[in-house]
């Protein structure tokens, strides 16, 4: 039995490669293929199943063109229907894989087809849980993501804690966990950072798990959930509903533009999407670009920023433009016209209009005066404490509220570490602020620097 976990960074998920007997199982694929293909290869393997734990809201799985590409089955839950070929698995249905079994767990709440799948290893014990969407390190699911007309989050909730005092709590405390997702992900309100944990673990940790009773686990799992990123939505129709294979998407989309082709498209309205880091990104950039850098979450914001109808031209560090443009597609993001062929020293070789953003460290912020402070941290970042009298608009929300900002007033904006910090100062710039400075480090940096910081009310 051989079990590898694939983890993106990028989007906080877990994708998991299982084999016995020269038989393989993928489990919530990314959108390219060639990592489980190769890594089945490189085992001497074949991929039978690709099983899907639900309809991801967060990304596009990679589980059509794997099932195409290796002739592997693709498993949903009961309930899924899909516009694609598909084998819709039984409550307990076992699937053998060489040596050992998964059994498939129905755990509806995250969403009404959620899956865990449990691993029966070659003695016939239950060695461990692949949970999805269900249960994570210290959270569970949201359950707000599959709301209907006549189902609502507390509903969702409610079926959520049926699956889990009937299906997770009974398991031996050591069976261990495998989770959908890690810390950042925004399928769950506060994940924890391990990528692995045990039943026995949870049972004590968690906070949804320790719950004694049906209304206490409701009320604790619906509250204080933010807003999903907008996206969501779009990608958990993108895999109902079928995609083009991520092979053509590439070939359309990987395209290198000279400077004056970036330069008309411009007048034309594409986006030009800044994926360099913050502290390069200042320094100089294409007017009106949005800097979202490949070096955090970079899909993740962009499916929060740009919306997904707009063209889109990527301006990537060189040896970057191919991983850039793959990681949009990974959230659904094929309108890309292509990328800047040479980077920003191309842009700057031909002689360009640029723009530049000043940021300042926090230890500077005394000495600046009649400036406002923007804080765009989320809110549950504000209750460990804010500047007092600072505005509090949420990154993913500037955009609809910035015409309630003055663009003849001075701001310094500031989030947690920096990097939102410069998305918001170049969506700023984008909207024709000129009186804007960003700060560096955010707010770790200006508590170091003594600042005093409130709690909200």
């Amino acid at each position: 039995m051989y079990i590898q976990q694939l983890y993106t960074n990028c989007l906080a998920e877990a994708a998991y490669y299982i084999e016995s007997n020269g038989e393989a199982a993928i489990i919530d694929p990314l959108r390219e293929t060639e990592p489980y293909i190769q890594l089945a290869k490189e085992r001497g393997a074949n991929i039978k199943y690709v099983f899907e734990t639900h309809f991801h809201a967060d990304f596009v799985s990679g589980h059509i063109d794997l099932a195409r590409k290796t002739g592997a089955r693709i498993v949903y839950g009961p309930t899924a229907e899909a516009n694609y070929d598909i084998y819709v698995a039984a409550d307990e249905e076992v699937f053998k894989l060489g040596n050992i079994s998964l059994k498939l767990l129905h755990t509806p709440g995250h969403t009404l087809e959620s899956m865990c799948l449990l691993l029966i290893d070659e003695n016939g014990n239950n060695y461990a849980v692949f949970t999805g969407d269900t249960v994570f390190v210290g959270d569970v699911g949201r359950p707000d993501l599959a709301v209907k007309s006549n189902l609502s989050k507390e509903d969702l909730a409610s079926l959520l804690f049926d699956s889990i005092q009937q299906k997770i709590m009974p398991l031996a405390d050591e069976v261990i966990i495998y989770p959908g997702h890690g810390a950042g992900s925004a399928c769950g309100k506060n994940i924890g950072k391990e990528l692995q944990t045990t039943v026995g673990i949870q049972k004590k940790i968690n906070y949804a798990l320790c719950c004694a009773t049906r209304e206490e686990f409701v009320i604790k799992v619906t509250a204080g959930l933010e807003e999903p990123p907008k996206y969501f939505f779009m990608d958990a129709g993108i895999n109902k509903n079928g995609y083009e294979s991520i092979d053509e998407v590439m070939e359309r989309n990987a395209i290198g533009l000279e400077p004056k082709a970036v330069a008309e498209e411009i007048t034309k309205g594409v986006i030009i999407l800044d994926a360099r880091e913050a502290n390069i990104f200042e320094k100089g950039f294409i007017p009106g670009s949005i800097n979202i850098g490949l070096n955090g979450q970079y899909a993740v914001w962009v499916g929060s920023l740009i919306e997904s109808s707009k063209p889109i031209i990527v301006v990537a560090d060189e040896g970057k433009e191919i991983e850039s443009i793959l990681r949009l597609a990974r959230v659904g993001y094929e309108h890309v016209f292509g990328y800047l062929k040479g980077g920003f020293e191309a842009w700057l070789l031909q002689g360009m209009a640029i723009e530049t953003v000043d940021s300042i460290d926090a230890s500077e912020m005394n000495e600046i005066s009649a400036h406002t402070i923007v804080d765009v941290r989320n809110p549950s970042e504000w209750q460990t404490g804010i500047i007092e009298g600072a505005e509090l608009i949420p990154l993913s929300k500037l955009e609809n509220q910035i015409s309630h900002l003055d663009k003849n007033q001075k701001y310094l904006i500031h989030c947690a570490g920096g990097y939102r910090s410069m998305m918001a100062a170049s969506l700023m710039k984008k909207h024709g602020f000129k009186h804007i400075k960003n700060v560096r480090g955010g707010i770790s940096k200006i508590k170091e620097s003594g600042f005093l910081l409130v709690i909200p009310a």
